[in-house]
């Protein structure tokens, strides 16, 4: 038999089974133990030096010129103590965090800060489809319109298009003060609802379109260029007219006074007499894209407006 096999045998002594080595070597093992200190003992001991360790940290760190310990690099609010400096809380939901589905806290949402506060108070809460023209000056007939949409009521706007454009000869006027003749845009916020042309309406117009041989300007413009063209396509500006019928309608509810038959139509190379002109590529686009669910309105003015 090798020494493997001889150290792995077994006798027994009585009915129990125990190894060669016999009392003796139980006998020392229990000696050897006798001799440490109990596991659970060490372990206490442990803990209080780690107690006191940390008394003595925190002790050093609240004494007059003691070490500064680096700051988080991570300023959020943590889950234990407070935040370096307060939160802003929105309205419904976590400090610094806009409640889910809820407006933006900032006003312009994403509109030009070009645009006065009550001037955007003034876009219908329902509006999905803004056509904002900022003229140039107070005394301009140079202007700039940008096409704006939005997915959803209370959402941020995004510009879809920008283009030139050109409105009153002597600028623009407030919409009281507005009289008929004066060469001016009237400023104000008015929706989209009716549209035509002497030319077939663009594939994909939503608006109801009024295709009519009556779209044909007479004379000519205010610098005496040629008008030709300038009716092919035309979206009527709800100032001093009824909505839902053909921008020829001659109708003033408010009066002869205040003027009216405010249209965007294509540009004629020339200042209007109150209308905003546009390259004929825009006004095209703008009949595609327009849309009577979205509520489509212009806000129009001079900058600052």
């Amino acid at each position: 038999m090798s020494k493997h096999a001889r150290a792995r045998s077994r006798f027994r002594t009585g009915d129990r089974t125990q190894s060669r080595t016999g009392p003796r070597a139980a006998d020392r093992r229990r000696s050897a133990s006798a001799g440490r200190p109990p596991k659970a003992l060490i372990a206490v001991a442990a803990l209080g030096l780690l107690t006191f360790a940390a008394a003595w940290l925190h002790a050093l760190h609240e004494q007059p010129g003691a070490p500064v310990p680096a700051a988080r690099s991570d300023a959020r609010p943590q889950a234990q103590g407070t935040a370096p400096r307060e939160q802003p809380q929105a309205q419904g939901g976590a400090p610094g965090h806009a409640a889910r589905g809820t407006p933006r806290a900032d006003a312009l949402q994403g509109l030009p800060d070009t645009l006065s506060a009550a001037t955007r108070a003034r876009i219908p809460a329902a509006a999905r489809q803004l056509v904002l023209v900022t003229g140039k000056a107070k005394d301009s007939s140079d202007s700039t319109v940008t096409f704006f949409t939005r997915p959803a009521p209370g959402k941020d706007w995004t510009a879809a298009g920008q283009w030139p454009a050109r409105n009153g000869a002597k600028g623009w006027s407030a919409e009281r003060e507005r009289e008929y003749g004066d060469l001016t845009s009237p400023e104000g916020v008015y929706s989209l609802t009716d549209a035509g042309g002497l030319l077939p309406p663009p594939p994909g117009t939503k608006l109801p379109y009024d295709q009519d041989r009556g779209f044909v300007p007479s004379g000519r413009g205010v610098n005496g260029e040629s008008l030709d063209g300038s009716f092919d396509y035309v979206v009527a500006i709800d100032y001093n007219r009824r909505k839902g019928v053909s921008p020829l309608d001659p109708g003033m509810p408010e009066g002869e006074d205040k003027g009216g038959n405010i249209w965007l139509h294509v540009d004629h190379d020339g200042p209007s007499q109150g209308c905003v002109g546009l390259p004929r590529q825009a006004m095209e686009q703008l009949l595609r894209t327009l849309d009577p669910a979205a509520k489509p309105v212009i806000a129009m003015g001079p900058a600052g407006f």
